[in-house]
């Protein structure tokens, strides 16, 4: 039996649980006027897997959208600019503050960017606390230019788990269901995977179902794929600054620090690539690199009188770790079009998904975008010919962290 919906609460169903999928729920649940519930397979209380990428991110915030001005600042309509970046950043540094909601899933700390490639300049990060640019007395290695700022890495499982914690804690409900295709939540909303006899009527999808977009019934966009990541968790207390290398050849070295004392050490971006646990040769070569770019990985004690070696470090490895980052041909899908629903004419699907390796530095940009599409489709209503998408793609080949 179909309950009739309040006319101030829509019912909206959020399909995902990763970083996007969290972060949109609970931005669109903030905002008053919904009942969210969010729809995903795997939640961040599980056990890690390659199934879920969020995991195994780092995650720094330092915006890789130098290669596309678009993602930095992409117009939503003639009268309001979406900055993914910048509106994620000062989120984070909002939830990171001394005495902020968030504060034990964050590490504030200096962070260094080396370049070894033609980057001009740093333009898009002038906005980061104490930026500058280093002098070439400062340059490391194959580095031609480089430089700092204040900014903040996640502890990411903890950091989910707190999102997840927050959206419960408000009302809003999770739903552990293997969805085959989108349209068997518009019938009868969940009801199918609950066993409810009654059930109110879906008003909005929202898709961050990030990989699983490829396969998704109803969504099925090929132009997503993995771009796998690969890394090696180290426990150094003693670290409490992130640097990371970008070399001329695209390689790519990074050492973040966590507010546990952890270390996440990275890092590969291999398109394509599906292989669902680290590769032994791979860990090797992540660990040569990181100690090259930060010798003071190895415990202070064994720096004392030589050079520290790989071996200094194999006694504080933690774990190494695999991820399939959610690449999209042609970048983040945020759109909206209208689907049938049975028995009701058309339901606006929400699309936020394909953010590579930057879902945790636009995540909250993406989910005011995503709110915007949501309440702008509510408000205008459905076209008489909908079904196009809607909304504004942000091109970018750039596979993130």
């Amino acid at each position: 039996m179909s309950l009739s919906n309040d006319d101030q609460i829509k019912e909206i169903i959020v399909i995902g649980a990763g970083v996007i999928g969290l972060t949109t729920a609970l931005r669109i649940q903030a905002q008053g006027a919904y009942r969210v519930t969010i729809v995903a397979e795997t939640f961040p209380i599980d056990p890690k897997s390659s199934r879920y990428t969020s995991h195994w991110a780092g995650a720094h915030h330092v915006s890789h959208a130098y290669d596309d001005q678009r993602q930095r600042s992409m117009l939503l309509s003639d009268r309001l600019n979406i900055h993914l970046d910048q509106d994620t950043f000062h989120a984070l540094w909002k939830l990171s503050e001394p005495g902020g909601a968030a504060e034990g899933c964050f590490l504030r700390h200096t962070q260094t960017e080396y370049h070894g490639d033609d980057l001009p300049d740093a333009e898009w990060l002038h906005y980061m606390p104490d930026f500058k640019y280093l002098e070439s007395n400062e340059l490391r290695g194959p580095a031609k230019m480089g430089f700092s700022f204040s900014t903040v890495t996640m502890n990411t499982p903890v950091y989910l788990n707190w999102l997840m914690s927050s959206f419960i804690a408000k009302n809003g409900t999770i739903l552990r269901v293997s969805l085959q295709h989108i349209s068997q939540l518009l019938e009868r909303g969940t009801s199918p995977y609950t066993g409810a006899q009654s059930y109110r009527d879906v008003d909005a999808l929202v898709v961050c179902a990030g990989l699983g977009a490829r396969t998704l019934g109803g969504v099925e966009d090929k132009d997503v794929h993995p771009i796998r990541g690969q890394t090696v968790l180290l426990r150094a207390p003693w670290i409490k600054f992130g640097r990371t290398m970008t070399e001329a050849d695209g390689t790519y070295t990074y050492t973040m620090p966590r507010s546990n004392g952890d270390v996440l050490c990275g890092g590969t971006r291999v398109p394509n690539d599906w292989y669902p646990i680290p590769r032994p040769e791979i860990t090797e070569d992540i660990l040569a690199r990181a100690l090259q770019l930060t010798p003071e990985l190895a415990p202070p004690q064994t720096r004392v009188d030589r050079e520290p070696t790989i071996e200094d470090l194999r006694p504080i490895i933690v774990e190494p770790g695999c991820g399939l980052r959610p690449g999209r041909k042609g970048g983040i899908r945020l759109e909206v079009e209208w689907v049938d629903a049975p028995t009701r004419g058309k339901v606006p699907v929400v699309y936020n998904y394909g953010h590579s390796g930057y879902g945790f530095l636009s995540s909250w940009g993406s989910a005011n975008m995503a709110l915007d599409l949501l309440e702008s489709a509510f408000k205008t209503g459905a076209p008489a010919d909908a079904i196009p998408a809607s909304g504004v793609e942000c091109p970018s080949e750039n596979p993130g962290n």
